[in-house]
C-alpha cells in the first residue's frame, strides 16, 4: 500500500493553490503577488524568544482595533487572511453537509479552503461587470454557511456595489455569515465594511497586512466581526498563531507613524498604478485595461501577442489569469516602481499585435 492511499480522498483530488512562489519564474522584476516592490524598514526588537507568545498579542489588537475603529474584543490575528479563511469554515462548517459561496473569479483560496475540510463549494459567477449576480446567488443560498465576497476583488479589482451587499446581508441574516475580503481596502478606504458591524452580526470582515502594509512576509491578518463570532474563531485558532517577531513588527506597522508610511505608500502607488493604465491603453497588444481599486491592473491581451510569455522570458513575471472564466487572456499586472512598469510598458510597445486583432479591428 502506497502513503497517497492513506490519505483522505478530497486531498487526493485537490488541486493546490497555485501561490506566485510556487509558480516560479526567474526574473527580476515581479509582479506576479500583488506585493510592495520595497522592503519596509521595521525590525524585530530584542524579546524573550525562549518564552511562547500570547495567542492575541495586546499591542497589536488594540493598535489594529483603533485603527479599523472598532473596539479590541471584535478583532482576532491570524497567520494572514488566509488562516482566517480555514478558521471560518472548521468552526462554522459541518463537512459533508454545509456549503460555502463565491463569485468567481475571484481569489482562489475559498476554493481550495473549503475542498482541503471537506466542504461543499457553490459557485456563482459574477455578472459581466463583474459585479454580484444576486437573483442567482439568493437560488443558491439553502444549506451555504458562509458566503465570500472579495471587494475589492481580487483578480478583476472590482468594488462591490454596497446595495447588493446590503442586500446579501439581509438574504443571509439568520441563515449564514456573509464574509467580505478587504485585503486591499487601503488603495479604497471609503468602500469598508467595518462601520456595518454593529448592524450585521454576521458580518465577518478580513484584513491583512501583506498588501498596503508592505509586510507580505510577515503573514499577519485580521478578521473583524462581532465579539461572539470573535469567541467562536478563538476556540479553533492555534494556541500560538504570532511569533514574537511577527508581533512586534506588526505593532510598529500600525503605529501613529507606521500608519502614515502606509498612508503615503498607498497614494505612490495609486499614482503609478493611474500612469500605467494610461499606458497600457496606448499598446497596441492590449485590447482592454479594467478599472481597479487595489495595487494591481488587470488587462486583457490579444492573443497573438503571447504578452504573458514574452515578457517572462524578458524576466518580467506577471500573473496569468486565464484559467478564470471570463478572463481568458487577462493578465494581472502588480503595481511596482515606477522603473518597474515602464519596463512592463517598453516590453509590451515592442510586441506588435495582429493585423486581425480585435483592437485593430475596432479602430
Amino acid at each position: 500500500m502506497s502513503i497517497s492511499q492513506l490519505a483522505r480522498a478530497n486531498v487526493l483530488a485537490l488541486e493546490p493553490y497555485q501561490s506566485a512562489r510556487r509558480l516560479g519564474g526567474k526574473g527580476d522584476v515581479w509582479l506576479n503577488a500583488n506585493e510592495y516592490p520595497l522592503p519596509p524598514a521595521f525590525g524585530p526588537r530584542p524579546g524573550n524568544l525562549n518564552r511562547y507568545p500570547a495567542c492575541q498579542p495586546e499591542g497589536v489588537i488594540n493598535n489594529y482595533a483603533a485603527y479599523a475603529g472598532l473596539r479590541p474584543d471584535q478583532v482576532l490575528a491570524c497567520r494572514g487572511a488566509d488562516e482566517a479563511i480555514e478558521l471560518l469554515i472548521r468552526a462554522f462548517c459541518e463537512p459533508g453537509h454545509d456549503a460555502v459561496l463565491f463569485c468567481p473569479p475571484t481569489y482562489g483560496m475559498y476554493s481550495v479552503s473549503a475542498e482541503t475540510f471537506g466542504v461543499a463549494r457553490r459557485t456563482v459567477p459574477a455578472r459581466d461587470d463583474w459585479q454580484l449576480d444576486m437573483p442567482a446567488i439568493e437560488a443558491r443560498l439553502d444549506g451555504v454557511k458562509l458566503v465570500y465576497v472579495c471587494s475589492p476583488n481580487n483578480p478583476t479589482g472590482t468594488v462591490i456595489r454596497p446595495d447588493d451587499i446590503k442586500r446579501l446581508l439581509e438574504l443571509t441574516r439568520g441563515r449564514a455569515l456573509v464574509v467580505a475580503d478587504e485585503a486591499y481596502i487601503e488603495f479604497c478606504p471609503q468602500a469598508t465594511l467595518a462601520g456595518w458591524l454593529a448592524d450585521y452580526p454576521h458580518l465577518v470582515i478580513l484584513r491583512t497586512l501583506s498588501k498596503a502594509f508592505a509586510l507580505a512576509g510577515l503573514r499577519c491578518g485580521f478578521a473583524l466581526a462581532g465579539a461572539e463570532v470573535i469567541q467562536l474563531l478563538l476556540k479553533v485558532i492555534a494556541p500560538y498563531p504570532l511569533p514574537l517577531p511577527v508581533a512586534d513588527i506588526a505593532e510598529q506597522a500600525l503605529s501613529a507613524d507606521g500608519l502614515a508610511l502606509m498612508r503615503a505608500r498607498v497614494a505612490e502607488i495609486t499614482a503609478t498604478r493611474d500612469w500605467l493604465a494610461g499606458a497600457l491603453r496606448g499598446c497596441d497588444c492590449v485590447l482592454e485595461v479594467y478599472p481597479g481599486a487595489g495595487n494591481y491592473l488587470l488587462a486583457r491581451f490579444d492573443p497573438a501577442s503571447h504578452a504573458f510569455k514574452a515578457l517572462w522570458d524578458q524576466g518580467i513575471i506577471l500573473r496569468n489569469q486565464s484559467a478564470q472564466p471570463g478572463l481568458q487572456e487577462c493578465l494581472r499586472i502588480t503595481i511596482g516602481t515606477r522603473n518597474e512598469c515602464e519596463r512592463v510598458v517598453n516590453a509590451l510597445r515592442a510586441l506588435t499585435a495582429t493585423v486581425d486583432s480585435p483592437r485593430k479591428e475596432a479602430m
